[in-house]
């Protein structure tokens, strides 16, 4: 495995990374129409993170009230 390969696979991961912690935050700070909803996409998110974080951004999007954009 050469230096760009291995450089290849540490962008992936850090950029997985980065859309696991910005899903936990877009948890912890947005407004659900249901508070039950937030504990448990917490929960998903935390316990079983690469498919967590995938179906948070498919379907728990959706289920929030407002859109606080961290950006």
């Amino acid at each position: 495995m050469g230096p760009f390969v291995g450089m290849m696979i540490f962008s992936m991961i850090m950029g997985c990374l980065a859309l696991w912690v910005y899903a936990v935050i877009d948890i912890v700070r947005g407004g659900f129409k249901n508070e039950g909803d937030k504990i448990v996409w917490l929960v998903l998110v935390l316990l079983v993170p690469a498919l967590g974080t995938v179906l948070y951004y498919l379907i728990g999007q959706k289920q929030k009230t407002d859109s606080n954009d961290l950006v």
